[in-house]
């Protein structure tokens, strides 16, 4: 969890869901969303970022990664949070410049950007990742219509550069 106060980024918390092995898959998607329904009441954000799934290492952790993700978009919609997905490489980009950055750069990146004391575990990372470099892309493009509202041209800027080119 990150606050962005235009481009500042400001941690908030973090953490991992852990279930036991042992449990039904039932109960470990119901304790992973009782959890993070806790975080959101607890914090109350505004938007939620998550990573596409791009692979997975077989078949089975591709489904099991899915039912998590639909567990996480579930907590979500039910309080009616918007949710912004992004590929591996977008995250990484927008955290080290480069889209192929490996998990150790990419937690040292994390630390250094929320200015923590310690590194978080790779899991708490990646949802730190995905987070920050939401907030990089919702800071840039508010820079970007603060620039094109200083010269006039305002919102049909944005319409004219979407597919298309209409609002």
């Amino acid at each position: 969890m990150i606050r962005a106060d235009g481009a500042r980024l400001r941690h908030v918390a973090h953490g991992t869901v852990r279930s036991s092995p042992r449990q039904s898959q039932d109960r470990r998607l119901h304790r992973i969303f009782t959890e993070l329904a806790e975080v959101i009441r607890e914090h109350e954000p505004t938007h939620v970022s998550l990573e596409k799934v791009f692979l997975a290492r077989n078949v089975q952790s591709a489904l099991k990664l899915g039912q998590v993700r639909g567990v996480a978009l579930l907590a979500a919609a039910e309080r009616d949070i918007a949710v912004s997905e992004y590929n591996a490489v977008q995250v990484k980009k927008a955290l080290t410049g480069y889209g192929h950055a490996g998990k150790g750069q990419m937690q040292q990146m994390v630390t250094a950007i929320l200015g923590l004391a310690d590194e978080p575990e790779e899991d708490a990372a990646d949802a730190l990742a995905a987070a920050i470099c939401h907030g990089h892309l919702c800071a840039f493009g508010a820079g970007v219509m603060a620039a094109t509202n200083r010269r006039g041209r305002g919102l049909r800027w944005q319409a004219d550069a979407l597919p298309g080119g209409k609002s």
